[in-house]
């Protein structure tokens, strides 16, 4: 069942799919209604999902589900990965590749292959400072926290000269 992002608990999974583009306004609406859809069959097992999404500088798509209502399984996380497949097949994007890195440039979300990120701090045009979006993290509280860091406050540490 959908319910209203703020409503779910701090402690709610959450799944980061990062689009290598920005969505326009029109595939955002296509979008929503999508994964409200999607959100209101979603199972486990037979059992309802509370379940949630947003979307984040036109780019992340954030699904989110409150595993103290119920927990999420194998074949439900599937069915998500499926359903997120599918967006990029309609919208033509790619959403699932976990090797690109993302990160602010002055006021653009930029998303590179990981030897790019690399190279990139090797010539200082990333720092220690650069804000990284940390899609480790697994949680709704973690997302108000701790996805948007400078970069020595995240794994991507390992990547800096």
């Amino acid at each position: 069942m959908f319910v209203d992002f703020d409503s779910l608990p701090d402690d709610s999974r959450i799944w980061i799919y990062q689009s290598d583009r920005a969505f326009t306004q029109e595939e955002i609406s296509i979008i929503s209604e999508r994964t409200i859809a999607f959100m209101e069959e979603w199972t486990r097992h037979g059992s309802n999902l509370r379940g949630s999404f947003t979307i984040k500088y036109n780019q992340f798509l954030v699904l989110a589900v409150d595993e103290d209502f119920n927990a999420v399984s194998g074949c439900s996380i599937d069915a998500s990965v499926h359903f997120v497949q599918e967006l990029e097949k309609i919208f033509n994007v790619e959403m699932m590749n976990k090797m690109k890195i993302s990160f602010k440039e002055k006021n653009h979300i930029r998303i590179v292959q990981m030897n790019a990120f690399k190279t990139y701090a090797i010539e200082n045009k990333i720092t220690s400072q650069t804000v990284v979006f940390n899609h480790m993290i697994s949680t709704k509280k973690e997302l108000e926290g701790s996805w948007e860091v400078p970069a020595e406050q995240s794994w991507h540490k390992r990547l800096l000269v």
